[in-house]
């Protein structure tokens, strides 16, 4: 705004009354010439102080121009201010409208994909259920069975419970299964199917699980968009959350949650048509059977005897490692107590020096001086730190070799136990029941 003491360098045009000369009026003035005449005095510095009349119809001017720029830009304001609400309030419009209409085709998109799902999940407890009576047809056809050589068979199954590591496939079992060839190979087919059809029904439910998961989100979200939709500029239960206008750094995209619920029904249906498939094979399985037997008898008992003694070997060498091992665990375990003793003796010179140095700083004035002391004091204290670090660092190196030790003894008695218990199983399970084993007339069903 401009000020208003601003005199203009040319007469602006008449605004209402048109600017006339006046006529000059000559005043005489009456001389007073008396001795106590102050003639000259009383006027003295007037016509400095005053301005002249054109001056003053200037300044007036002044005043008019700058109301009248003073009221145009305020109008001018007003007319873009009514036109900046007129256009965002049509903004605020259109963006809600789309907003709404977004909102409307994602929960049209969000059905969809709920649909789809809600039919796969359908599908898929009816395969399940399917699947389910043909293990049901699995356990029959096992527990029909006939064993003619049960010894045999129990040797199998009690050498199933052999822990891992010892759980390998070696001459004792390939002789047993010579043994019992034929039955033993349906058995175990039946079990192997019996096991992927387990597997199977379990892959069934966990792929549902998933698919009814991403169900349950679907609906949730369609009933959020669906309430969020109902939303309007009336609604009374909308409020301010300046917070939610940004993304989250886990949102997903359009194109992954697509993909997401096409993929959940993908492999729904991959393991739906595998269990179809498995039901097919299992069909064709439980029509195939044979009878036919070879004794082996002697060659499993060598095998046994043999098999038992690498296991008595192998656990009296482990048994050996084992007294080492807990040798050297004392003996780190002593070495870690000195490394800490080692550190904390390092803590008193450590203290002394700090101390020193702290209570150095407080010379005064020029005597806070870097003497050779001063050196001194800094290079001891770090030579001490760097002591104690690596102390420090020797005590963790230490205690991870402990614990790596402590590792290697649990691992050491734990294969030990299972060597104590293939040890039991093979010469006190099975070796002892063999004593009992049939004959080859009455195997042969001669007697």
């Amino acid at each position: 705004m401009a000020q208003s003491g601003v005199l203009l360098t040319r007469e602006p045009a008449p605004q209402a009354v048109p600017v006339s000369e006046l006529p000059l009026k000559v005043y005489e003035a009456a001389l007073n010439t008396g001795p106590d005449s102050s003639c000259g005095l009383a006027t003295a510095g007037f016509r400095t102080a005053k301005y002249l009349t054109e001056e003053w119809h200037q300044h007036n001017y002044a005043q008019y121009h700058q109301a009248f720029a003073d009221r145009d830009g305020s109008e001018r304001c007003r007319h873009e201010s009514q036109s900046l609400a007129a256009y965002a309030a049509a903004l605020a419009q259109r963006t809600q409208e789309d907003s709404t209409a977004k909102l409307g085709q994602r929960l049209q998109d969000t059905h969809f994909w709920k649909a789809e799902l809600q039919r796969e999940i359908e599908d898929l407890t009816a395969e399940t259920d399917l699947l389910a009576a043909q293990k049901v047809r699995l356990e029959r056809a096992l527990d029909a069975t006939e064993v003619p050589y049960t010894i045999a068979t129990d040797n199998l199954q009690c050498r199933e419970r052999r822990q891992p590591a010892d759980l390998v496939r070696d001459q004792v079992e390939t002789e047993l299964l010579k043994e019992v060839e034929l039955i033993r190979n349906v058995q175990e087919l039946l079990k192997r199917t019996l096991m992927q059809a387990v597997n199977q029904m379990q892959l069934n439910r966990d792929h549902k699980q998933i698919c009814e998961m991403d169900w349950s989100d679907k609906v949730e979200t369609y009933n959020i968009d669906d309430k969020c939709g109902r939303y309007n500029n009336q609604s009374t239960n909308i409020q301010f959350h300046p917070s939610s206008s940004k993304f989250e750094e886990s949102a997903s995209t359009p194109e992954t949650w697509a993909k997401f619920s096409h993929d959940n029904i993908y492999r729904a249906e991959r393991e739906r048509l595998a269990s179809i498939n498995l039901r097919l094979l299992i069909d064709n399985i439980l029509h195939d059977t044979a009878e036919d037997l070879r004794l082996q008898c002697a060659a499993v008992d060598e095998a046994f005897a043999k098999r038992c003694e690498e296991m008595e070997d192998a656990k009296h060498k482990l048994e050996h490692h084992l007294k080492k091992t807990l040798k050297e665990i004392g003996d780190q375990e002593n070495n870690i107590a000195a490394l800490k003793q080692a550190i904390k003796d390092k803590e008193a010179p450590l203290k002394v020096a700090q101390t020193r140095l702290y209570d150095r700083s407080f010379r005064p004035n020029v005597e806070l001086c870097r003497d050779p002391a001063q050196f001194r004091l800094i290079s001891e204290v770090e030579e001490l730190t760097e002591s104690i670090e690596s102390l420090k660092q020797k005590l963790l190196e230490a205690e991870q070799s402990l614990r790596n030790l402590e590792d290697t003894r649990m691992s050491l008695e734990k294969e030990i136990a299972v060597k104590s218990n293939s040890i039991f199983i093979d010469r006190q399970k099975c070796m002892a029941h063999r004593t009992r084993y049939p004959v080859v007339l009455k195997l042969a069903g001669y007697q």
